[in-house]
């Protein structure tokens, strides 16, 4: 079907099922989309995976104080992951489950098979600090004043026999490939973060947790364990495009071009992951993109502040694209970003409402009062045209989301002035008219990655030749 194209597959991380989604993953799914879409326009073979990580402790604790099985409301959270997704127009090709039994149950456990004839498991008596939250065993380096340093909350004490996973075996191949390129970590600071932990040493990793305490898979010929979250987890990649069948699909598409998580998982990706696939004898990840948090009027999202963003409201109250372009322009890629709905609809009447929509509004309403004929354009717009292009494809490929939206603006702002420098709406000017059709048509094509919806109805528009307002502007109470 796809011949010979160039492959292009990437992920996001998979979500926790103990909560229902917040606006942090929906800044992730985004950001991937954007990628997905993106070599798409460049018709490369693209696979595009997203799914939620169901078994550990977090969703068998959530589950009992809600007197359910974990199971039913796995089932329930899942769904609604799901729906999100949709909901952000998200073009994922695939959506994988960790309690898959047909597709990812088999992978896991071929993938312990392969980790187990290596030798790199085995069994010991173990001790340590276990924070639920990171679903983790901490280091010392790991714990301030007896609390995880990521969650601030009390670690339990465990002390039991489990499978390990030898982690520390790994460490320095790992610290070489990432130091020569062949692992790159997006941006700087997180792969210098990761070499700086691979330098300090990495501790073999607690594998599995005693079936009494836990909710997973059980180990392969030991029911009385179960896997570590974090061995199921990270398997998705492979479990969802056929690794135990080891299927044409997978040869495909494995290695993954990009994964896309957030930064508190970041260990587990760049150390845990690469370690169990040069084990079980896998190419490891072409390139892992790290971004940060969002907050809220400054401070961090939770629910005992009552702050927590839902990402479903806010796209029914202003669209699914008005809150993919706040999430991609607003919030910097790599680094915390901040959420105020005063910020976000102060963004969406200037950007949205006054920029691109005012834009296309203007000239559609000077071009219903002439007859349009059709001109080349000149070359002051192509060569503007080919300067916005190059800026944001190079932004693209450096994850720079917000300045490829940047370089969008910067068109329409150019659009905006020629249309005030002809003074258009006098002279009628069928070589500006032109210029500015031809403007708005490539404004189409380079925000479809980002705003999907917009972008269609603007092609549709310049077949159809008139349009609605694309962002009425927000009455904002002051």
């Amino acid at each position: 079907m796809f011949g010979n194209k160039k492959k292009y597959y990437i992920t996001t991380s998979i979500p926790y099922t103990n909560a229902p989604p917040h606006i942090g993953f929906a800044l992730e799914a985004i950001q991937a989309d954007v990628l997905a879409r993106y070599h798409r326009n460049l018709r490369e073979d693209v696979f595009f995976l997203t799914g939620t990580d169901e078994h550990g402790l977090k969703t068998l604790r959530v589950a009992e104080s809600l007197g359910k099985k974990p199971q039913e409301f796995a089932d329930e959270i899942s769904g609604k992951f799901e729906s999100l997704a949709k909901v952000l127009n998200i073009s994922n090709n695939d959506f994988i489950r960790t309690t898959d039994e047909a597709r990812h149950k088999p992978a896991v456990e071929k993938l312990w098979k392969k980790l187990e004839e290596k030798g790199d498991i085995y069994k010991k008596k173990y001790k340590g600090y276990y924070c639920a939250g990171c679903e983790a065993f901490k280091t010392e380096k790991e714990i301030i004043d007896g609390k995880c340093i990521i969650h601030l909350k009390p670690l339990e004490l465990i002390e039991e026999e489990n499978y390990f996973f030898r982690l520390s075996k790994y460490t320095k191949e790992i610290e070489s490939k990432i130091e020569n390129g062949d692992l790159k970590i997006i941006p700087d600071s997180k792969k210098n973060e990761t070499l700086a932990m691979l330098k300090q040493g990495m501790e073999d990793v607690s594998f599995s947790r005693t079936k009494d305490k836990y909710w997973g898979w059980e180990v392969p010929e030991d029911s009385g364990q179960f896997m570590y979250v974090w061995c199921d987890a990270l398997s998705n990649y492979i479990s969802a495009i056929g690794y135990y069948g080891e299927t044409k699909q997978f040869k495909k598409y494995w290695p993954a071009d990009v994964h896309c998580l957030g930064k508190d998982i970041m260990k587990f990706h760049t150390i845990f992951w690469p370690a169990m696939l040069l084990s079980a004898g896998l190419k490891l990840p072409k390139s892992i993109f790290v971004h940060g948090f969002i907050n809220v009027d400054g401070q961090k999202m939770s629910k005992s502040l009552g702050n927590v963003i839902d990402p479903f409201e806010l796209v029914k109250k202003y669209g699914a694209d008005a809150v993919r372009y706040y999430l991609l322009r607003e919030i910097l890629p790599t680094e915390d970003g901040d959420f105020t709905y005063a910020k976000f609809e102060q963004r969406y009447n200037s950007d949205l409402a006054g920029g691109l929509g005012n834009l296309v509004s203007r000239v559609y309403g000077i071009a219903s009062k002439i007859k349009v004929k059709k001109l080349k354009p000149t070359k002051k717009i192509t060569a503007k045209i080919k300067e916005t292009e190059n800026k944001y494809e190079t932004a693209i490929e450096e994850f720079k989301f917000n300045e490829a939206l940047s370089s969008v603006w910067e068109l329409i702002s150019f659009c905006d002035k020629y249309i005030n420098e002809g003074k258009l709406w006098e002279t009628k000017d069928l070589q500006i008219m032109n210029d500015l059709f031809f403007c708005i048509e490539k404004i189409g094509i380079l925000i479809l990655p980002f705003l999907p919806e917009t972008a269609e109805k603007i092609r549709i528009a310049l077949k159809r030749g008139g349009i609605d307002a694309l962002f009425p502007r927000i009455e904002i109470n002051k």
